[in-house]
């Protein structure tokens, strides 16, 4: 059994039952003498020839362990690969733990379940790079589950991780942005620029990027190019015609998708994320031709983003990306989420809005300047990262604790929790 008999919100028996004989159908055929890629190649070679209802018992297996994380609040799964010692692992509010109702896996029965998402020119992939981004969806009526997938290779074993991608998309009101951070979103405000939502991975930005990407949809008339890999939240067209562009899949990268976006007549182009030294020039260059683009960067406060935009590209380049960064980049929001006094998550940000004074401190080299400009302009709507954690604590929705451990200045948080 896959889970135990008296387990709550258990998986359907008759779904583990098909599932547990198709995997016990293929397991029993892997040769023993087969090990590392040949194993994997083995197993996705015999996954590919089954009959398509027993590849649609495996699936519903998956969907099951899927569809389980809305009841159990869950925002990611894992399993597979060594790691996972054979357990399903949710992250729930945050901690990341096994589920107790479900017994164990096997690695090869782990590898045989993620084979089964995926497709042949995916497995290729897979194989060849060790690492695999790809979108799921499972739809059922009205409603449309979609997940955001990574499957990677861990001591010779597939592992799988799926985040939930939420079915609406959250209001931008609900953010409670200063008036001035709500104008350089808008279309209808600032015609051109860049900003970038950023934080580490699981702080939130691709909620806030959605709802401002919404905001625009429902308030204005225009062009909106999405390229992400993948795509999560499916906007629909409203006052805006919206353009879903896929890496991988619809586009071959970051950069030929924003440059193709060029040709179709956007006015918002969003970058799902500035991974790279092509990408972030790309991103510099079609926001200097006139055009508003929203990007994600992987750090933790507005000073930190700055300086890896910068020394992400070449030595020789730096100064020009510099000088192009401050004249383009209209806000830089660093996003983290904070475990919440009622068992959840709240959002903390830092913002910063690029006036005369950080536009000169960049391009003067002077990035540590800044801070304390982001701490003395609130009137116009910036912030730093321990005002906000401050009026979190003051509000009583975070802990003392919490508010100095995510604090990414420490002594400045102790300093003015105090005042």
């Amino acid at each position: 059994m896959l889970v135990t008999p008296t387990a709550s919100l258990v998986i359907p028996s008759e779904i583990i039952s098909s599932a547990r004989t198709i995997l016990n159908q293929v397991t029993a055929q892997i040769p023993q003498s087969t090990q590392g890629l040949e194993r994997q190649i083995f197993i996705g070679d015999f996954v590919e020839k089954l009959p398509i209802e027993n590849k649609q018992m495996l699936k519903n297996f998956v969907e099951s362990l899927l569809l389980r994380m809305s009841l159990i609040n869950a925002s990611d799964i894992d399993f597979g690969g060594y790691g996972g010692h054979g357990k399903v692992w949710y992250r729930i509010f945050g901690a990341k733990k096994p589920d107790p109702t479900l017994e164990m896996l096997s690695v090869d029965d782990t590898n045989i379940l993620v084979q089964s998402l995926i497709s042949a020119r995916q497995r290729q992939f897979l194989y060849e790079v060790k690492n695999l981004d790809f979108s799921y969806m499972i739809a059922g009526g009205d409603k449309m589950n979609r997940y955001r997938a990574d499957a990677y290779m861990d001591l010779d074993q597939l592992a799988l991780n799926m985040r939930a991608i939420n079915a609406t998309v959250r209001p931008y009101k609900s953010l409670e942005l200063h008036p001035n951070v709500t104008k350089i979103v808008s279309l209808a405000h600032t015609k051109e620029g860049m900003i970038l939502i950023t934080g580490i991975t699981g702080s939130g930005k691709s909620t806030t990027l959605d709802a401002m990407i919404d905001l625009n949809n429902h308030t204005v008339d225009g062009h909106i190019c999405i390229v992400a890999s993948p795509i999560e939240y499916v906007h629909k067209s409203d006052r805006c015609i919206v353009r879903h562009r896929e890496v991988g899949r619809d586009v071959l990268s970051f950069k030929d998708g924003a440059i193709q976006a060029l040709r179709q007549d956007p006015d918002i182009i969003m970058i799902g994320e500035m991974r790279d030294p092509e990408t972030i020039m790309t991103g510099l260059e079609i926001t200097d031709s006139g055009h508003k683009v929203f990007s994600t960067l992987h750090t933790a406060s507005a000073v930190e983003s700055i300086d890896r935009i910068i020394g992400e590209v070449p030595h020789v380049e730096q100064d020009r990306v510099r000088m192009r960064f401050a004249d383009v980049c209209k806000m830089v929001l660093s996003q983290k989420l904070i475990p919440s006094l009622d068992g959840k998550r709240v959002a903390a940000r830092e913002i910063m809005i690029m006036n005369p004074s950080v536009r000169a401190a960049i391009k003067n080299g002077n990035t540590g300047e800044i801070y304390q400009m982001i701490q003395e302009s609130g009137e116009i709507g910036m912030q730093t990262m321990e005002q906000d954690l401050k009026k979190l604590y003051q509000q009583k929705k975070i802990s003392m604790e919490n508010a100095m451990n995510y604090a990414n200045n420490k002594k400045r948080m102790q300093q003015i929790i105090n005042t």
